[in-house]
């Protein structure tokens, strides 16, 4: 029988129904293609992906491919999350064993135990689950070309989430490997075929680069597919209305005020997710439910990524088994995890992307069918505006590109140590190899000659050290010999790195999760401070592990992660500016706009509501000094640059001192002396022209470039963070890069990691593309400067963000009080 029968018929039996997009899948798959499938959450692209798979293996084993067993690995399935692996692994496991396939399917991810990881080796399963992490690792490995010799497809689950990171460069060097490998395997067996590469993605704005990406530069174009599922997948998002605007805060981050109409929205429902963009705004809106609704005790809970994996996968399992009534939770949960009992979705503060919204949005109503139910709550004002952006973004269908990145050196650097750990590599062949990958195309052979001589010599400035010459160099072939090396570089693999944490611990007994170091540093013992949703108090720390006990004290503090703050995406900014315009002209057809009428009118009789081709300045003076805002709209990322940009060119002008505060709308520019701004629009103050040049000089470009190099410098192994439970301190490691960075700056200023760091900075610390485009987009605007009598709507947030950072024996609140009474 064909396998094409075989699936058939499995899907009558399942009296499920198979979509045009999972009959295009199977037709591509089987005629040889390899491509990009792109489904929404929840549409079963899982099965639109495996089945096809299985069709071609009942094709080749027509006889018996009920009894073949120990294929050896057939198909490789690599997804961002562990916590994926559980659900695909149990789809797939129905079809296995509702065909009778003598199949294992097992996952290896950083969550296996070493009897699983044992077990995998022993004896290799037809699929196996894993991360880009846990592929590298197995490439580390010893004779790890026979793991891959039957390999016959690779899929890149959730593809849109590692394009744009250095995980998803991990892979695609992985990939040119596996491509190699299968290009020897078949030179031996030519019945075998080429490798399939398949990946699965959301929607995004640059879905036929992401095929190219994953796909790298030797896939022929006619051998590739895009299949997209064309489904009319409803999804109903609404805004929390706040009941009286005029009372409601312009300013904010947390939301708390509208927790009653949230929580109206939580009875009504089967199952609510409540998303929040921070782990820190999941603690406070947990503890904030269980203070004003203590009947949710045990009914609700929290999932972010600091939590103990034991803990969240508690949460999930609850989650499928219906025992929970609400989970509070991050991006944790935004990935492909099937919880049908979901049926609403809470989005607490602006997502700051399209895409995001729409992940979210799509994790209630979570399989075909179903309608997705989405709310907005603002956390401020404005952020309503935002809200009626997004929905219109989707309706239109403008999402967000994932920008592919080049020539990640660091990541490079540990590949290769990889290699050379396990079999070793020939450089010549390698090149060949890396130079098929997207992110690599344009590797020149100068600097992958100065990565070689820095793993074998310690290159130029480092050649005195032992622990920098790494590799060995047999007749030709690169290779680690040193088993202490080799331990080393296998604890320290990967690509992910933040702040060096500590690990929460009961003196009794029992995990929490993990809290970064510098947090720990602020408390002394005895101090209290909550944490998944328990109020701790500090016992003592050792061996970078907090211990702690329970506390009865309500008012402790509650952590902050560094990278809270999420900028607003480029799409999702013009939205707003599109918004903002319909605002400008009375057009009032969102809830929204008619809400924020009152706002507006405000901000139009103290200043100005500028239109699509107006750029609005505005200028007051108080007794903090003179105070220029700029409104771009362009997100706090692209205003951090633009500011100091700015701030430079006009104190060319005249000598000035600035403080500087910014905000995804705007920014502000605060000088004790008057700011000659007509002058310098006179001198082209919004030019692009001699763009980095004045970048360089307007912002400590050293500095910046500095802080990229310490991930940098952990990725490509400069540094080893320390053995489990012996981590290096946070203070120690700064040090180290700081100290390497400040050498190769003076000694081998033309070290690659050095320039990755600096076009880092330029790249994603002020998204310097984006800078240049919106310079070019404001210089054909028309200029507005109104001088106002005092703070206006949009300038007021930016105005707090300043006050946050100052310290004063005042709450933040108190002066936050004392300005708004002026406009009572």
């Amino acid at each position: 029988m064909k396998g094409e029968t075989v699936i058939s018929e499995w899907f009558e039996k399942k009296e499920w129904h198979q979509f045009t997009f999972q009959k295009e899948m199977e037709s591509a798959f089987l005629s040889g293609y390899s491509g990009l499938l792109n489904a929404p959450t929840g549409s079963g692209k899982t099965f639109a992906m495996f089945l096809p798979f299985v069709a071609e293996y009942i094709n080749n084993h027509p006889e018996d491919y009920q009894k073949r067993k120990n294929n050896g690995l057939l198909m490789l399935w690599i997804t961002p999350l562990r916590a994926l692996t559980n659900d695909i692994r149990k789809a797939m496991q129905t079809v296995v064993d509702d065909l009778n396939l003598p199949w294992t399917v097992a996952a290896r991810t950083g969550d296996t135990s070493a009897k699983e990881k044992a077990a995998i080796k022993k004896r290799l399963p037809e699929i196996l689950l894993t991360t880009p992490e846990s592929l590298h690792i197995m490439l580390a490995q010893k004779d790890y070309p026979k793991v891959f010799e039957n390999l016959r497809v690779v899929v890149a689950d959730e593809w849109h989430e590692l394009l744009g990171t250095k995980r998803g460069v991990q892979l695609e060097l992985g990939l040119s490997k596996l491509k190699f490998l299968s290009r020897q395997a078949a030179k031996l067996n030519p019945g075998n075929g080429s490798l399939k590469i398949w990946g699965i993605s959301a929607t995004i704005g640059n879905l036929d680069q992401a095929a190219q990406v994953l796909l790298g530069n030797d896939v022929r174009k006619e051998k590739v597919k895009l299949i997209r599922a064309k489904l009319d997948k409803k999804i109903v998002i609404q805004s929390i209305i706040p009941e009286n605007i005029e009372e409601f805060s312009w300013a904010g981050h947390l939301g708390i005020k509208l927790l009653p109409q949230v929580m109206e929205i939580v009875a009504q429902s089967k199952t609510t997710l409540i998303f929040t963009n921070t782990r820190s705004q999941t603690e406070i809106w947990y503890q904030a439910i269980l203070d004003r609704y203590p009947e949710y005790a045990g009914i609700m809970a929290m999932h972010h990524g600091s939590l103990d994996n034991e803990l969240r996968n508690w949460v999930e399992n609850a989650l499928h088994a219906e025992m929970l009534k609400v989970v509070v939770c991050t991006s944790s949960l935004d990935l492909g995890v099937d919880f049908r009992p979901v049926d609403t979705v809470i989005q607490i503060g602006s997502p700051k992307g399209v895409a995001r919204f729409m992940q979210r949005a799509g994790r209630s109503g979570h399989h075909p069918g179903a309608i997705s139910r989405a709310w907005f709550v603002p956390t401020h004002s404005l952020e309503l505006l935002e809200g009626a952006a997004i929905k219109q973004a989707i309706v239109e269908e403008v999402f967000e590109s994932r920008d592919p990145i080049l020539l990640a050196m660091d990541v490079l650097t540990q590949y290769l140590v990889t290699l050379a750990v396990s079999n070793g590599f020939r450089p010549e062949e390698v090149f060949k190899e890396i130079k098929t990958t997207y992110a690599f195309a344009d590797l020149s052979g100068k600097d992958f000659t100065q990565i070689l001589d820095f793993i074998t010599k310690g290159g130029k400035t480092l050649s005195a050290y032992d622990e920098y010459l790494k590799v060995e160099i047999e007749d030709g072939l690169y290779k680690v010999n040193s088993r202490r090396v080799a331990l080393r570089h296998r604890l320290t693999m990967g690509t992910i790195v933040g702040d060096v944490s500590m690990r929460i611990k009961f003196l009794t007994g029992g995990y929490l999760g993990s809290i970064e170091e510098d947090f720990i540093a602020r408390l002394k013992i005895g101090d209290s401070f909550w944490f998944a949703g328990r109020s701790l108090e500090l016992v003592k720390v050792k061996d970078m592990t907090a211990f702690v006990k329970k506390s009865p004290k309500k008012n402790g503090r509650i952590p902050s992660w560094m990278g809270g703050r999420i900028p607003l995406s480029s799409q999702l900014s013009a939205m707003f500016r599109k918004k903002l315009d319909e605002v400008a002209h009375h057009v009032e057809e969102d809830i929204e706009i008619k809400t924020l009428r009152p706002l507006f009118d405000m901000q139009a009789d103290l200043s100005h509501l500028p239109m699509k081709d107006e750029f609005l300045i505005e200028k007051f003076d108080s007794k903090d000094g003179y105070h220029l805002f700029f409104y771009p709209f362009e997100g706090r990322l692209v205003h951090e640059g633009m500011a100091s940009l700015f701030a430079y060119r006009i104190a060319r002008i005249r000598n000035a001192s600035f403080s500087i505060a910014m905000n995804d709308y705007g920014f502000e520019l605060l000088s004790d002396e008057e700011i000659p701004l007509e002058q310098a629009i006179k001198n082209d103050l919004f030019t692009s022209d001699n763009l980095l040049e004045d970048i360089q000089h307007s912002l400590n470009a050293n500095e910046m470039a500095r802080r990229r190099f310490r991930d940098i410098a952990h990725i490509a192994g400069l540094v080893f963070t320390g053995f489990p439970g012996r981590t290096m301190k946070n203070r120690h490691l700064q040090a180290s890069t700081s100290l390497l960075f400040d050498v190769f700056n003076e000694y081998e200023p033309d070290n690659v990691l050095v320039r990755q760091a600096y076009n880092e900075a330029l790249q994603f610390q002020l998204e310097e593309f984006r800078l240049r485009e919106a310079l070019k987009r404001i210089r054909n605007l028309k200029v507005i400067i109104t001088e106002c009598r005092k703070p206006t709507p949009f300038a007021f947030p930016i105005m707090v963000d300043r006050l946050r950072e100052k310290l004063t024996t005042e709450s933040l609140e108190e002066r936050v009080a004392k300005m708004t009474r002026g406009y009572s």
